[in-house]
């Protein structure tokens, strides 16, 4: 109890410190999420982004089965919505646990996939 009481009183700037990080990458998934054509809302308080696949993307399969392709094709995991509940489908949900870099060539791993995008040095052409 008193290490918590400490906590609010004196790491209010590591929480706003904290707080610009995961805004950064945010922003970096939301912009991915934009070029692919999927749906996301700017959330202001969670770790994760809840985006909606574009149903030419699931191409008719579930989000669990989309997940596992991405992994496999991608390399990129995503938790599918389903997973959360029924009505979590069609949606994925993406950690913000990795820095932005990672984050960034995660999103464009997922652009060369579903959007058949040539990948040139190391940058997205399309």
């Amino acid at each position: 109890q008193i290490a918590s009481i400490i906590a609010l009183r004196h790491c209010q700037e590591f929480v706003r410190s904290q707080a610009k990080i995961y805004e950064a990458r945010r922003d970096v998934v939301l912009a991915g999420c934009r070029r692919l054509g999927w749906e996301a809302e700017k959330c202001r308080g969670s770790m994760f982004v809840w985006a909606r696949v574009k149903d030419e993307h699931l191409t008719g399969q579930s989000t669990i089965d989309f997940v596992m392709r991405m992994l496999e094709e991608a390399e990129v995991a995503l938790a599918p919505g389903r997973a959360f509940g029924e009505n979590g489908e069609g949606y994925v949900r993406i950690a913000l646990v990795e820095n932005e870099q990672r984050l960034h060539q995660a999103m464009r791993q997922l652009d060369r996939v579903l959007n058949k995008r040539a990948v040139v040095s190391g940058r997205n052409s399309g």
